[in-house]
């Protein structure tokens, strides 16, 4: 998979779209300290559904696909490199360790011939070197997504797939007229949260799995999330796009529902992965006593997974959408502020290890911005923004996007203003937050 920096064709005008809310691609990754067993790697990364998977360097084979002379079917991806690594002998760091190796792999393609059609697609988290041959202090790791297309004509290519869509204006069809490589995580040396923030999770896993091998070395059981010799459905789409699809010129439209999959699964015991989204809330006069609602969106491993609103009285459930992971719940409480919910998610069903977690979360009002406008004439900026604690409205307050004071909107109710003057340039953005926790950011529109 070297080189490490990410190349994309000059000729090409890339757009990555997001698809809904943005993801934490994954949750969590071992602190360390990290041994030479693992070539001073990270030894896991655990996905906001709470698989934690392994670096693969085990050489446990498949039972469901047969090795050949000098092709052994590992569930690792160990390739062998002349002078560098010789899988036949023991993984030892420095001295015969893999130039690359793997948390994860999802790898699929397209072949359509009579279409002109020649897709790759590769999706991992790496480890590698950052002078691609094993050495001490040069250890990188990052989230990689990679596709390659060979097409037939110019025009606009959309690509879709297990992590997002990305669009393509292609000048000229030909060989590899689509060759786009997005590496994100590379930092520091030995420093390993950047693939935290890439494009990968959760990870994806094959629907027969998972699989179970022998590890020849230890004679213990092992167990991955699929297997790389195969090419099987899988699940595990943060977006619920468990297939690649091109569409193009002339109708083109092709897809495929099989990938193949790597990942080794951890034995490392670890919480219940939980992120809090949003907790807000909302009350208005009612006929006899104030009308509220809290709304609770968290992200959390999906069914059987189970999440709960503890600190609501009676415990209240939340809902998932679609396997996805993101949970949410209604409650009718009207709260005492300021106020911090409890939620606890629950994954033990499906990895039996796996521990409750509790987070706090605070409760806010929600505020929006309805205008935020400068006029240049004038040298006035304007601002109308709202609570949604219509009972007891809080103070709000305006900055700038980049935290400098504006001052103070007035109004009774809860909907409030604020026009002042502002120079010698508007700014970009203006923040208006609540006394009660919530707030809103907008770009200001500029008129004459």
């Amino acid at each position: 998979m070297h080189p490490l920096l990410s190349k994309t064709a000059a000729a090409l005008v890339v757009t990555a779209l997001a698809q809904g809310v943005a993801q934490a691609a994954l949750f969590a990754v071992d602190p360390g300290p990290y041994v030479p067993a693992n070539g001073s790697f990270a030894a896991w990364y655990q996905d906001t559904h709470g698989r934690t998977l392994d670096l693969c360097l085990t050489k446990a084979l498949s039972s469901r696909v047969p090795s050949t002379p000098g092709a052994p079917s590992y569930m690792c991806l160990l390739g062998a490199v002349p002078g560098v690594f010789d899988d036949t002998q023991p993984i030892v760091f420095p001295s015969n360790f893999p130039d690359e190796a793997f948390w994860f792999t999802g790898d699929g393609s397209i072949v359509d011939a009579a279409r002109g059609i020649d897709l790759t697609y590769v999706s991992a988290v790496e480890a590698a070197f950052a002078a691609e041959e094993p050495v001490e202090g040069d250890q990188v790791s990052f989230g990689r997504i990679r596709i390659r297309v060979d097409v037939p004509t110019a025009g606009v290519y959309t690509i879709t797939h297990p992590y997002g869509v990305d669009i393509f204006d292609v000048p000229a069809g030909g060989r590899r007229a689509i060759n786009m490589t997005r590496d994100i995580g590379i930092g520091t040396p030995k420093t390993y949260d950047g693939a935290l923030k890439s494009d990968i999770g959760p990870f994806l896993r094959s629907v027969n799995g998972p699989y179970t091998e022998t590890n020849p070395a230890t004679g213990q059981a092992e167990k991955f999330v699929g297997d790389p010799n195969l090419e099987e459905a899988f699940t595990g789409s943060p977006f619920n796009t468990n297939y690649i699809r091109i569409e193009g010129p002339n109708g083109l439209d092709l897809r495929t529902t099989v990938m193949a999959i790597s990942g080794k699964l951890s034995t490392v015991v670890r919480p219940t992965p939980i992120i809090a989204e949003r907790s807000t809330y909302s009350r208005k006069a009612g006929s006899s006593a104030p009308v509220a609602q809290q709304d609770v969106f968290v992200m959390a491993p999906p069914p059987p997974a189970t999440v709960t609103l503890d600190s609501n009285s009676p415990v209240l459930n939340l809902t998932e959408a679609n396997t996805t992971g993101h949970w949410y719940a209604q409650s009718a409480t009207n709260p005492t502020l300021p106020s911090t919910l409890q939620v606890t998610a629950d994954n033990h069903l499906a990895i039996p290890t796996s521990t409750p977690t509790t987070v706090p979360t605070a409760l806010t009002d929600l505020v929006v911005i309805s205008q935020a406008q400068y006029s240049l004439s004038s040298g006035q900026l304007s601002i109308v923004a709202s609570t949604s604690d219509e009972t007891s409205p809080p103070v709000l307050t305006a900055t700038s996007g980049t935290g400098v004071a504006i001052g103070a909107l007035s109004g009774d109710g809860a909907v409030k203003s604020l026009s002042t003057g502002i120079s010698p340039i508007p700014p970009a953005k203006v923040r208006v937050t609540s006394s009660n926790g919530g707030s809103d950011t907008e770009e200001v529109v500029i008129v004459q």
